[in-house]
C-alpha cells in the first residue's frame, strides 16, 4: 500500500499485524440530491468464492445494506451508482450472483450506473499488471443490463449529468480514474478513492505499489494536493479505517494533514 517507504515510517500512521498485514475500509458514499440518491462506489460484494476472500481478510460486520438501512434506504432506491474506477474493491458489490437463473445481475436493478469510454475500454481490455483486479464478472454484467452509462470528456456533458459534481480525471494508478468533487453547503467534498486512499498517504512519496504510472501519480498528487488547500477541500477517504475526512495546510514539509473529523461534521 506504500510502494518504497519503508515500513518503519509508514507504520507510524498504519501499523501492520504479524502477517504484515493492514486493516483497511472500503468506504462509500451516498448523495441526497432531490430525487437522486447516488452512491459512489460499492466496495467488493460478496458474491466472490471463499477462496477469493482467504486472501483478503475481511472483518467486521457492517455491510452496504445495513449502512444504507441506518438512513432509511433500501439498495433499490439508489438511482446512481458511480464508480470511480472498476477495481474488485471498488466496484464489486455492483453486480450480485442471481442463484435461480445461476447468472450475474445488477445488484442495484433501479440504477443507473456511470463509468467511463477510456477506463472501460482499459478494464475490458487489461494489461497484465492489472488483470486480478478486473474481474469480468464485476464488469461485462453492466453493459450487458442496458443499465450502463459511459462518460466522456465532454465537460458540459458530465455537468448536465453531474450539475453539482466536478470530475477530476487521474491516471496514475489506472486509466481514466475518476475522482469527484462534490459541492456541498459552502464546501468542496472530495471522494478521494485511489488518489489518496488515506492520511497515510498525503506525504508526496507514499504512492502504492499498485499503481501503474507512480511518476504520473506524484505529479497528480502533488498538483490535486496545492489545489485542495487553497480550495480549503474536505478529503473523504475510501481506504483510510479511522479517519472519515481531513483537511489540509502548507507547511515547511510541504502539504500535511490540518485536522481530521467525521463527515457528519462537515
Amino acid at each position: 500500500m506504500f510502494g518504497v517507504v519503508p515500513k518503519a515510517l509508514w507504520s507510524r500512521t498504519n501499523p501492520a499485524d504479524s502477517k504484515n498485514l493492514c486493516t483497511w475500509a472500503m468506504r462509500s458514499l451516498l448523495i441526497e440530491d432531490g430525487k437522486r440518491l447516488m452512491l459512489i462506489d460499492c466496495g467488493i460484494g460478496n458474491k466472490q468464492s471463499e477462496k477469493f476472500f482467504s486472501h483478503y481478510y475481511l472483518h467486521g460486520d457492517v455491510s452496504l445494506d445495513i449502512s444504507l438501512a441506518e438512513k432509511g434506504f433500501h439498495r433499490d432506491d439508489i438511482t446512481d451508482v458511480f464508480l470511480t474506477h472498476l477495481h474488485f474493491d471498488h466496484c464489486g458489490g455492483a453486480i450480485e450472483y442471481d442463484r435461480s437463473k445461476d447468472a450475474f445481475r445488477p445488484a442495484f436493478k433501479n440504477a443507473h450506473y456511470w463509468s467511463n469510454s477510456a477506463h472501460w475500454k482499459w478494464a475490458t481490455e487489461p494489461n497484465k499488471r492489472e488483470k486480478a483486479s478486473f474481474l469480468s464478472e464485476n464488469i461485462l454484467p453492466l453493459m450487458e443490463s442496458g443499465q450502463l452509462n459511459l462518460l466522456n470528456d465532454d465537460e458540459q456533458y458530465r455537468m448536465n449529468a453531474f450539475p453539482d459534481i466536478d470530475l477530476l480525471f487521474v491516471y496514475g494508478h489506472t486509466e481514466a480514474q475518476m475522482i469527484p468533487h462534490i459541492m456541498y453547503k459552502d464546501t468542496t467534498i472530495v471522494f478521494m478513492a485511489d488518489l489518496l486512499p488515506s492520511i497515510g498517504h498525503i506525504p508526496l512519496p507514499y504512492v502504492m505499489g499498485y499503481d501503474t504510472r507512480p511518476l504520473r501519480t506524484l505529479d497528480e498528487k502533488e498538483r490535486f494536493l496545492k489545489a485542495a488547500v487553497q480550495g480549503k477541500y474536505t478529503l473523504f477517504f475510501q481506504h483510510d479505517p479511522v479517519n472519515e475526512c481531513c483537511t489540509l495546510e502548507n507547511t515547511d514539509k510541504g502539504v500535511r494533514l490540518l485536522e481530521t473529523f467525521p463527515l457528519s461534521a462537515v
